[in-house]
């Protein structure tokens, strides 16, 4: 079996100024139990951080900023949605998980996860940390 390519060998999603391609991602790859946390992601992001760029690659969504490249990244599986912060380890309280480079992450199982203060607080953060370029 083949290796994985490192991440830092990857090359980043083309980016986009339209949410067609988040909605497509939405449609096409998330099951449906999950869209009710994938859509309440979507949207705390969107109102959170303005001027976003979108991108969808690797079955994964990704949000960013001109200036600060790839911050947020969806990946939804059958029961959660990974949401990694790509410069997590520089925030003020870093999410909990992960322990490579510069990216932590949640794993979010409800809606009620959504709408924790924490989950916006790190969503702050990302509109203000480089992440991947």
């Amino acid at each position: 079996m083949k290796a994985p390519k490192p991440t830092s060998s990857r090359t980043p999603p083309v980016p986009s100024e339209g949410h067609a391609e988040i909605d497509d991602w939405i449609r096409r790859r998330v099951m449906p139990d999950l869209h009710p946390i994938v859509d309440g992601l979507d949207r705390l992001i969107r109102r959170t951080i303005p001027g976003l760029q979108y991108g969808a690659k690797w079955k994964r969504a990704y949000y960013g900023l001109p200036e600060l490249g790839w911050i947020i990244e969806l990946a939804a599986y059958d029961v959660s949605v990974n949401v990694l912060f790509l410069g997590g380890a520089d925030f003020e309280v870093p999410p909990p998980l992960g322990d490579t480079d510069r990216t932590r992450y949640v794993k979010v199982r409800s809606l009620a996860e959504v709408q924790e203060p924490a989950m916006r607080a790190w969503v702050e953060q990302a509109g203000r940390v480089p992440g991947w370029r």
